[in-house]
């Protein structure tokens, strides 16, 4: 194998317990929050004020909107405040509060980095790249959200990161959201719901319609069929379910990159948003979007779901339809292939798939691309991100997993034009973990979501043993030479 220079930047991203969001903590029992409530209610407006200052003081200053946050978790616990007379501002704040808490974010682990170019250029030096970079960030419970970073890759090669905010800030999520008749009739098929109550809910609305319109459908459904069968229950539950796990969400445009969560909302997603990697897609028109696709696990089971943005700002997130649309490492490739998206998957928890859609949201039919062929790689092999166009074709970014479940990066190539077709693919890994980089919450693990071209240079974040995360980079010619292209 030819010489492939690898350098590692001088640069670790490591996990900050001060970043904190505040999260809603409700106790089950209804007795224990009229409990909570009556003793909130019990004080003076004198006490309350007094008591407020003082939480105030201890927590103000590690929030961006302290007060939002808490006058949310007021309303959750609305329906339990047992009085008429009207509450002022500040005690609403302080039973907001007793069902408040902070979370780390990021206290066990900051790793899984993927990297694409930034939206905006603007004043970029010449032969400079801005970028964004997401990062797993998992706390306690080993809840995972997104976290991003931005930075600049220098005209020679050198990385700069841009500073991190000390705060955190949640997206506003959009009450009425938009559907999509069509995917969301076949989803609803694929779960086993394609039965009379599901017709009557969706026929009486449009190709495009809203929550509010689902919600006045599915209503009068109820009302309309008596008595209310199990089966009915189980079909309406499903239709709701669904539409909760397809959501839009803002970001404030005040708040810098590295300030914007993507906490998870779903019910699918209550432990955590797993893995996203994201890229950067040109379709055949032109028109550029950034699409990431992740793994939602609700403590129990996985499912691959979607992200859609043109500006890191407006987010759609969305599920996938398709007998193809299982386990983990869907990653999209850039752009059309005869007019068809193409994606990397693994179906079997061994082997690398590819497969073909005239629609981004609908996966099928895949076909083994890559089987573990060494040692290191001989348990599994998979996807580190989305496959990046060179002129000698598709580089894929793979990991494989060896001898004691050591995760090692390793390279391969696809022709152009064919992309089932294996060019070439590395015997030896890339990269593998060393020193320091073996300990962590998971040892002797290097992975990556997601890298890219920056001139002849390949820019490869990777986390090291599912705790911190790091950058190197490697001469394309290098790669390209050691591939036999």
């Amino acid at each position: 194998m030819s010489p492939i220079t690898l350098r590692r930047h001088e640069m670790r991203l490591v996990p900050d317990s001060s970043r904190v969001i505040i999260r809603p903590f409700v106790p089950s029992s209804t007795h224990h929050i009229t409990t909570i409530i009556g003793r909130a209610l019990a004080l003076s407006e004198e006490d309350t004020t007094r008591d407020l200052e003082t939480m105030f003081k201890e927590f103000d200053s590690r929030h961006y909107d302290i007060e939002s946050a808490l006058l949310a978790n007021y309303e959750r616990v609305v329906p339990h405040v047992f009085t008429q007379r009207p509450l002022s501002r500040a005690r609403k704040l302080l039973i907001g509060a007793l069902f408040s808490g902070e979370y780390a974010l990021e206290s066990a682990a900051l790793f899984n980095p993927s990297i694409v170019a930034h939206p905006d250029q603007d004043g970029v030096p010449e032969g400079s790249l801005r970028f964004i970079m997401s990062l797993r960030a998992t706390g306690e419970g080993h809840i995972s959200s997104v976290e991003f970073r931005t930075g600049l890759i220098a005209a020679d090669g050198d990385i700069h990161l841009d500073p991190v905010s000390r705060y955190v800030a949640m997206p506003e999520i959009n009450p009425n959201p938009r559907y999509k008749k069509r995917l969301f009739i076949v989803k609803l098929h694929e779960m086993g719901f394609d039965n009379g109550h599901t017709a009557a809910v969706m026929e009486p609305l449009e190709e495009s319609f809203t929550r509010s319109d689902l919600n006045r459908s599915v209503l009068s459904v109820r009302r309309e069929i008596n008595p209310i069968t199990q089966d009915l229950d189980n079909t309406l539950r499903c239709v709701q379910w669904l539409a909760d796990s397809n959501y839009e969400m803002n970001f404030s445009p005040k708040l810098a990159m590295s300030e914007r969560i993507i906490f998870p909302v779903s019910p699918n997603e209550t432990n955590g948003i797993e893995d996203a990697r994201f890229v950067r897609h040109t379709d055949d028109d032109g028109s550029v979007m950034y699409y990431a696709t992740y793994t939602a696990y609700n403590g129990h089971a996985i499912l691959p779901q979607f992200i859609e943005t043109q500006d890191f700002l407006h987010f759609r997130v969305l599920t996938l339809n398709g007998t193809a649309v299982q386990n983990k490492g869907m990653a999209l490739f850039p752009r059309r292939i005869d007019g068809n998206y193409a994606m990397l998957s693994r179906q079997d928890d061994e082997n690398l798939f590819i497969m073909f859609s005239d629609n981004p949201h609908y996966w099928s039919d895949p076909k083994v691309l890559l089987r573990p062929a060494e040692m290191w790689e001989s348990v599994k092999i998979g996807n580190c991100g989305s496959p990046i166009e060179t002129e000698a074709g598709w580089l894929v970014i793979t990991h494989g997993v060896g001898p004691m479940r050591k995760y090692c990066i390793g390279v391969a190539l696809l022709d152009l034009h064919d992309p089932t077709k294996v060019i070439g693919r590395l015997r030896e890994p890339l990269l593998a973990p060393e020193g320091i980089g073996r300990e962590g919450y998971v040892p002797n693990v290097v992975y990556s979501c997601g890298s890219l071209l920056h001139g002849r240079e390949l820019i490869l974040p990777f986390a090291m043993s599912d705790t911190a995360s790091a950058i190197a980079s490697v001469p394309l010619d290098d790669l390209l030479a050691a591939l036999g292209a």
